[in-house]
């Protein structure tokens, strides 16, 4: 949605140039297990396929790829519920316990109704119970009588801590191995105001640019463009959505090639809309 306050337009390159683009799913990731190198699970797999990285390639992985290496699961009877997160669970019909854990995860509530919790983000985006996934969220061992809890033991996993952090370290081992940095993009499933249904979201970004600033380019008839963005690395999570699936399908690493997009760095945050500015918070 275009802002009624100007700001001024970010660095910008030229247009992207986009070939034949394909998106390919990388075999053989498994099950990451907490503590499990993210680097090496992603650079092994990327290997065994055969797929090694290109100049211009983008890898889009899944944020709970990158919440299980690092260890962001949670065991739901070992959570306290708090007063705040009791009197909030009455209201939206919701377990107590997840609750305290979005609040955790949260600064801010921005919708509390039956069957559903918005809040924003200590990121700073706004999502759906901060994120917070119960699906495919027990941790590698647990199913086969590991001490990390019984099995029937209801689990929570946690988004990245810094998924910005998580795709530049990606992208230094990528480099490492392979001799190529490729862009790296770590996506959630988000909702949107005023649509039904989710789709792929950038929440970490490194080694390319995340927000495209198209104004100052001239339209088909010379007009020049004043407030056209594109959320690019958006674009990309959410095309690469398609490819890895929701539920049992098991990609969740995306190798993006022929985009062929110019040189940046951008980061998460470019993507959000600043709190002045913002509709729907």
């Amino acid at each position: 949605m275009e802002g009624s306050t100007p700001r001024p337009p970010r660095p910008r390159a030229a247009p992207p140039s986009v070939g034949a683009v394909t998106l390919t799913p990388v075999p053989g990731v498994g099950i990451a297990r907490a503590g499990d190198d993210l680097g090496l699970v992603v650079a092994d797999a990327l290997s065994r396929a055969g797929l090694e990285p290109a100049p211009g390639d983008v890898l889009v992985v899944a944020s709970k790829l990158v919440s299980r290496c690092e260890g962001r699961f949670v065991r739901l009877p070992t959570v306290e519920p708090t007063a705040d997160a009791l009197a909030l669970a009455d209201r939206v019909q919701a377990d107590p316990r997840l609750v305290t854990l979005v609040l955790r995860e949260s600064v801010g509530v921005s919708r509390a109704v039956p069957g559903a919790l918005i809040v924003r983000h200590r990121l700073g985006f706004v999502s759906a119970n901060a994120g917070i996934d119960l699906s495919n969220a027990r941790p590698g061992g647990a199913e086969d009588g590991s001490p990390e809890g019984p099995d029937d033991d209801p689990w929570a996993l946690l988004l990245p801590a810094d998924p910005d952090a998580s795709a530049a370290r990606l992208r230094e081992a990528l480099a490492a191995r392979f001799g190529t940095a490729p862009g790296v993009i770590v996506s959630d499933s988000l909702g949107r105001p005023f649509r039904l249904g989710s789709m792929g979201t950038a929440i970490g970004v490194a080694g390319l640019v995340a927000l495209w600033d198209h104004r100052g380019r001239a339209d088909l008839f010379g007009r020049p463009l004043e407030h056209t963005e594109t959320a690019i690395a958006d674009q990309i999570a959410c095309a690469a959505d398609l490819v890895a699936g929701q539920a049992d399908e098991g990609r969740p690493v995306i190798l993006v090639r022929g985009l062929l997009l110019p040189p940046g760095e951008g980061r998460s945050a470019d993507l959000l809309r600043p709190l002045d500015r913002d509709l729907y918070a």
